[in-house]
C-alpha cells in the first residue's frame, strides 16, 4: 500500500484530539419495518419513481440492524476513539410523538453499550434527516408543532442514553433538510417551495435551541451541539457579478445558520433578498436559537464556486474530482476553519464528516483505493494546519465506516473505508482503512510517548 503524498506533521495533534468514523441510521441500518419501526420520510421518498438514481431504498442497506456487533468490531479494529451514529426517530417513537417503542430504544441501548465495551466513545446525533412520516403528514418541519415534538424526542432519548454518550448533536446539516428537501425537492420529502424551505430552516434552528435548553434543564452531562455542512464559497471570476453571487451563496449556505447560532440574528442581506419568503419569527425565537454550544461540528467535502452565469462547470478548475463530481480541494477546509474562528466566537470544532466517493473494485480480496487514501490524508493535513494557526480543533471523524445508501444516489456512490457487497453483506477493509488504522497507531504511539515520565524527573 502506497503512502499518500501529503505529509502530516507527526506532532500536529494534541493528546486529547478525538479520532473517529461516522455513520447514520437510515444509510446503514435496514430493518425498515422490524422491531416496531414506522416509516420515515426517506422510506416514503424512496418509493417515488425517479427519486433515487438506482431505484433503490433503505429497507436492508448494510443490514447493520442485525450486524451491528460485527460492524463495531471492525470499528474497534481500526483503533479509533469515537463512533458517530444517529438515532432513527421512527424506530424509537413511531408516530413522532406520544408512545415510545421499547424495542427501538433497546436496540440503541445495546448499540451504545456495545461501543463502550469496545472502548469506542459514542457520539449521538438525534436528527440525520429521517423524520417520522407521521409528523410529515401533519406538516413536518414546516409546522411549528414539530419543533416541540423534537424537543420531547430529544429529552426522551437523552433520558435513556444520555448517561453513556459523550455528546449529543441535535441536527445534522439543516441546510440539506431545508434546501434540498423543501426548496429543490431532490431529497426527502421532495418539496419545492422556497418560502416553506426557509421556514423549515428556522424551525430546525429553533428546535435545536429549545432542545439544548431542555437537555440542560434535565441535567444532561453530554456535550451538546449541532453539525452544519459548510464550504468556502469562491467567485468564479473577479467580475463584480460573480463576487456578488459568491457573497449571496455564502449567505444562504453558511451565514444563514452561523449568524443566528452565534450572533442571534439572520443575515440582513439574505432577509432582504427573500422578502416575503423570509421565515415567520416569533418573539424570543432568536434568543432561543443562540444557546451556548459545547461544540460545533462541520461536514466538509469540497469548496463551492459561484458564477452569476449559472451553475459553474467544475471541470474548469482542472482539479481532480470524486465520483460525486466534487472537486478535491483540501485547502478549502483550512480556509473554512480559519474563517469560522475569525468571524464567530466558536466553541471547540469537530470535523464530523469528511471523505470521498470513488469507484471501488474488489480484486483478490482487496480494494486499492489510493485516491481515497490521498483524499483523507490531505484533509487531515488541512486540519493540522488549522490547528497550527490556532483554530480550536477537537476531533476528526471520517465519512464513512461503511459503503452505504447514499441518499438520492442510491448504492452507486461508495464513501466507505470498508467495502460492502450489498448482495452478500460481505465487508472488506479497503486500503484507506488500513492506512487510517496505521495512522491512528502512530497517533497512539505519540500519545503514549507524551505521557511517559522522563527518568529522574
Amino acid at each position: 500500500m502506497t503512502a499518500p503524498e501529503t505529509p502530516i506533521p507527526s506532532a500536529a495533534f494534541p493528546a486529547d484530539f478525538v479520532w473517529g468514523v461516522a455513520t447514520s441510521a437510515f444509510q446503514i441500518e435496514g430493518g425498515a419495518s422490524l422491531g416496531g419501526k414506522a416509516p420515515s420520510i426517506w422510506d416514503s421518498f424512496c418509493r417515488v419513481p425517479g427519486a433515487i438514481a438506482d431505484a433503490s431504498h433503505g429497507d436492508v442497506a448494510c443490514d447493520h440492524y442485525h450486524r451491528w456487533e460485527a460492524d463495531l468490531d471492525i470499528a474497534q479494529g481500526l483503533g479509533i476513539d469515537a463512533y458517530r451514529f444517529s438515532i432513527s426517530w421512527p424506530r424509537v417513537q413511531p408516530a413522532g410523538s406520544g408512545a415510545w417503542n421499547a424495542a427501538g430504544l433497546d436496540f440503541y441501548e445495546r448499540l451504545v453499550d456495545g461501543m463502550l465495551q469496545r472502548g469506542l466513545t459514542p457520539y449521538l446525533t438525534l436528527n440525520h434527516w429521517d423524520l417520522p412520516q407521521a409528523l410529515q403528514d401533519q406538516g413536518g418541519w414546516g409546522h411549528r408543532d414539530t419543533v416541540h415534538r423534537f424537543v420531547d424526542y430529544a429529552r426522551g432519548v437523552a433520558r435513556r442514553l444520555g448517561d453513556r454518550v459523550a455528546s449529543i448533536t441535535t441536527h445534522n446539516e439543516p441546510w440539506v433538510v431545508a434546501t434540498l428537501g423543501h426548496e429543490n425537492g431532490v431529497f426527502a420529502p421532495g418539496l419545492r417551495d422556497r418560502r416553506l424551505a426557509m421556514q423549515v430552516a428556522h424551525h430546525l434552528l429553533l428546535s435545536h435551541g429549545l432542545a439544548l435548553q431542555a437537555l440542560r434543564a434535565d441535567g444532561s452531562r453530554a456535550q451538546l451541539g449541532i453539525v452544519l455542512n459548510l464550504s468556502p464559497v469562491h467567485a468564479a471570476t473577479d467580475a463584480p457579478a460573480d463576487q456578488a453571487q459568491a457573497r449571496h451563496e455564502d449567505g444562504r449556505l453558511l451565514r444563514w445558520y452561523m449568524d443566528p447560532l452565534f450572533h442571534g440574528r439572520y443575515p440582513q442581506d439574505i432577509v432582504d433578498f427573500l422578502g416575503a419568503d423570509a421565515p415567520q419569527i416569533q418573539h424570543g425565537d432568536l434568543d432561543a436559537i443562540a444557546q451556548p454550544l459545547d461544540f460545533l461540528g462541520l461536514n466538509y467535502y469540497t469548496r463551492a464556486v459561484a458564477s452569476a452565469q449559472g451553475p459553474w462547470d467544475v471541470a474548469q478548475s482542472g482539479l481532480e474530482v470524486t465520483a460525486m463530481g466534487w472537486e478535491i480541494y483540501p485547502e478549502g477546509l483550512t480556509e473554512l476553519l480559519l474563517r469560522l474562528r475569525r468571524d464567530y466566537p466558536v466553541p471547540p470544532l469537530f470535523v464530523t464528516e469528511n471523505g470521498g466517493a470513488f469507484d471501488d473494485v474488489v480484486q483478490d480480496g482487496r480494494v486499492h483505493d489510493a485516491a481515497r487514501t490521498a483524499y483523507v490524508a490531505a484533509h487531515i493535513a488541512a486540519v493540522a494546519e488549522a490547528l497550527r494557526q490556532g483554530v480550536p480543533m477537537a476531533g476528526y471523524m471520517l465519512w464513512s465506516l461503511l459503503d452505504n445508501f447514499e441518499w438520492a444516489s442510491g448504492y452507486a456512490k461508495r464513501f466507505g473505508i470498508v467495502h460492502v457487497d450489498f448482495q452478500t453483506q460481505q465487508r472488506t477493509l479497503k486500503d484507506s482503512a488500513l492506512w487510517y488504522r496505521g495512522f491512528l497507531q502512530q497517533q497512539q504511539a505519540l500519545r503514549a510517548s507524551s505521557r511517559a515520565v522522563p527518568v529522574g524527573a
